[in-house]
């Protein structure tokens, strides 16, 4: 047989395999519309609902809403204070991934599930123990109650594992005979950090600044006994919502909101393009 008999013979034995590579069985296809359906419900349907509902309050009800000062106030410290905290937490989170991961000492178990506590601690519980810290009776003589720095602070602690905990399995995963390759072939260790260790934690970090400023964004419960919730001074854009629905108004609090969610989506675009960027240059 010539090969161009082969060739012939196996095209559509190919071309059947290649459909069913490509498609899915039913018990794939159930998974999927299950998976698609519980995604709506929980995901997109309440999303489609606020922003119908900040809709239909009307353009001038709307711009009102969103550019009244005391709630632009409340907007800005809560963008301006999640970035800080990302920013933070980006530092300090790959710091302690690193340690965690590449250094021996004693207690290190300990403060692997310390690093936990802010998931499993309820915000307000959080709040309460910050406030014991750093509030009026602080047993360290630090006192930020109802402070911009209390803002700062309650934010820091609910959002601290996420950055550690996307780059430490990567870290982990790291083989640390590429990097003394580096180191052997006249390397520095900023070089061999910026070329080699950068751009595999990049998507990992990026992700976790990702979670890291979305929960900033809406945090509550830990910020409502230290901050002090004040007008113009402390007050968050989830504190400003809560104000909106008791007042009987919520469209406005559903314009707020969706204001959030377009700020929100900006940031994680932003850092999907950073995270992309180094990770060419790598």
């Amino acid at each position: 047989m010539t090969a161009t008999a082969v060739i012939t013979s196996a095209g559509p034995a190919l071309r059947r395999r290649s459909r069913r590579a490509g498609s899915l069985t039913s018990i794939s296809g159930l998974g999927l519309g299950v998976a698609l359906l519980w995604f709506s419900l929980l995901v997109m349907v309440p999303l489609v609902a606020i922003v119908a509902t900040s809709a239909g309050a009307g353009p001038g009800d709307l711009a009102r809403t969103l550019t009244n000062a005391q709630t632009l106030s409340a907007v800005r410290l809560t963008v301006v204070q999640s970035a800080a905290v990302t920013l933070v937490n980006v530092v300090m989170g790959v710091a302690i991934a690193w340690v965690l991961v590449r250094d021996r000492f004693w207690g290190r178990s300990l403060v692997n599930v310390v690093i936990d506590v802010p998931f499993a601690l309820p915000t307000v519980v959080a709040g309460l123990v910050l406030l014991a810290l750093y509030g009026p009776r602080s047993p360290v003589g630090i006192d930020v109650a109802s402070t911009r720095w209390a803002v700062f602070m309650a934010l820091a602690f609910v959002t601290l594992p996420f950055v550690v905990r996307t780059v430490q399995p990567v870290l982990e995963e790291l083989d640390p005979d590429v990097e003394e390759a580096a180191l052997s072939l006249g390397a520095s260790r900023f070089t061999t950090f910026r070329r080699i260790i950068l751009p595999a934690i990049a998507p990992a970090a990026a992700a976790g600044a990702a979670l890291s400023f979305a929960r900033a964004m809406g945090e509550y419960g830990s910020l409502v006994l230290l901050s002090g919730n004040l007008p113009n001074r402390t007050e968050v854009a989830s504190v400003r919502i809560l104000t909106y629905i008791e007042n009987g108004n919520p469209q406005g609090a559903a314009a707020i909101a969706t204001l959030l969610l377009v700020i929100a989506l900006v940031v994680i675009v932003l850092l999907d393009v950073i995270q992309r960027r180094v990770a060419r240059r790598g």
